[in-house]
């Protein structure tokens, strides 16, 4: 391949003094390194491959023209992740770069050598250029097993739709016996059956029904095994974070996914928001000046937000069904206030991504104070009206229930006050 910098260096001999940025075009066997100086006048360019000791050379060649102050990577979160890592390792500033827009490439044309001067004309720019997840923490294995969780969520669900599906075109004696089943109980039924041998329909129907039900159950099991794993994990990296209300193992996961190993890299917490798409778009124009919703940004992390703001709604959380009523007695729409309600959440979930993880939570201060005055649990969930788990879970910090909380800090107020007098 013609080195596309070859007639430039022709026409530009001489580089000017100063840093110099580079650019790197990334594939899944090859990736394409470009360097320019601080006005993006090519300096040179090369491809190398996409392993270990091409990473090393990429390293070898950046340091063999001088000081590159940043580059440019496409695709840091695909083939560009492992020379991203090599980089940052060797000192190096990473930018994650954006796909050149379809314009410019109808402008310019495409190629690899082109898509790696772009990328360092970007980082030279500041445009469509940010800093990178890191990828090599706890953040990194929590990905892993939520995307190993996902697929085996969705094969469980399309084994119980196909049993489902086989038992409404099964032969009427297979259908009337697991007619009155659903869901586990159905799944347990056809694991223990014994389907007599042979090649009939309905007992070819009932060996395939028994064997769907089994990978429903291997299935349900190996989710189970992750979501252990997710919850020791989680606890480890940010436990005020499953404390929030309406935070579980998988939205905290997907949350702190979101964020990557490095949440720092987002500067405010309506930076957060843009990354989980919950914050408006200005559209305004003239006279008119509006926001529109934003489509864009990370869409599982948006979902986990809205699983959020449909538990708090559902479970009554004070602070979220005050403002509810709040806000549609000014006359909003419950979607748009659901809306709202996502950005308040996101701005919430920034604060426990950065925050430092506080010594003593409050649920803590609450089963200190009930043990001083020796009140059992059981004593304490009976009197306030809840089962006595949802108070323990409230007590070791696994579950955020602000409404909770103040309504045992009243009893045991009253209980205290006898025992002073």
């Amino acid at each position: 391949m013609t080195s596309m910098t070859s007639l430039t260096l022709a026409a530009n001999p001489e580089r000017l003094p100063g840093p110099l940025f580079a650019g790197i075009d990334t594939h899944k066997d090859t990736h394409h390194v470009a360097v320019v100086d601080g006005t993006g006048r090519p300096v040179n360019d090369r491809e190398f491959p996409a392993t270990p000791t091409g990473y090393a050379q990429v390293v070898a060649f950046f340091q063999s023209h001088g000081p590159v102050e940043r580059v440019g990577v496409e695709g840091t979160g695909s083939y560009g992740a492992g020379i991203s890592r090599v980089l940052a390792a060797a000192g190096f500033t990473v930018m994650e770069i954006a796909r050149p827009n379809r314009r410019h490439r109808r402008l310019k044309g495409k190629s690899d050598p082109i898509d790696a001067h772009q990328a360092a004309l970007a980082v030279i720019a500041g445009t469509e250029a940010g800093i990178p997840k890191r990828g090599d923490g706890l953040v990194e294995s929590l990905r892993i097993l939520v995307s190993e969780r996902h697929s085996a969520v969705k094969a469980r669900s399309q084994a119980m739709n196909q049993i489902h599906g086989l038992l409404v075109t099964a032969p009427d004696q297979v259908r009337q016996d697991y007619r009155a089943l659903g869901g586990e109980k159905l799944v347990a039924v056809l694991s223990r059956s014994r389907p007599a041998p042979g090649a009939d329909p309905a007992i070819v129907a009932r060996h395939t029904l028994k064997r769907l039900a089994l990978r429903h159950s291997l299935l349900r099991d190996e989710i189970a095994v992750i979501d252990s794993h997710l919850n020791i994990l989680i606890r480890v990296l940010n436990p005020v974070l499953l404390a929030l209300s309406g935070v579980g193992i998988v939205t905290a996961a997907t949350l702190l996914t979101a964020a990557g190993d490095n949440p720092e890299r987002l500067a405010s917490a309506a930076a957060f928001a843009a990354l989980c798409g919950a914050a408006p778009i200005p559209a305004s124009s003239g006279q008119r000046v509006r926001h529109r919703l934003s489509r864009g940004g990370n869409r599982k992390a948006n979902s986990a937000l809205h699983r959020i703001v449909l538990l708090r709604m559902r479970h009554q959380e004070p602070r979220t069904a005050s403002y509810f009523a709040r806000r549609r007695a000014e006359g909003l729409s419950d979607r748009d206030i659901v809306r709202c309600l996502k950005r308040h959440i996101a701005n919430e979930i920034f604060r426990a991504l950065t925050a430092p993880i506080p010594e003593t939570p409050t649920g803590m201060l609450l089963r200190r104070r009930r043990q001083e005055l020796e009140i059992p649990i059981t004593i304490l969930a009976a009197t306030l009206g809840v089962p006595y788990q949802r108070l323990r879970r409230l007590e070791i910090g696994t579950r955020g229930d602000t409404e909770l909380e103040q309504k045992a800090h009243e009893a045991l107020n009253q209980i205290e006050t006898p025992k002073a007098a």
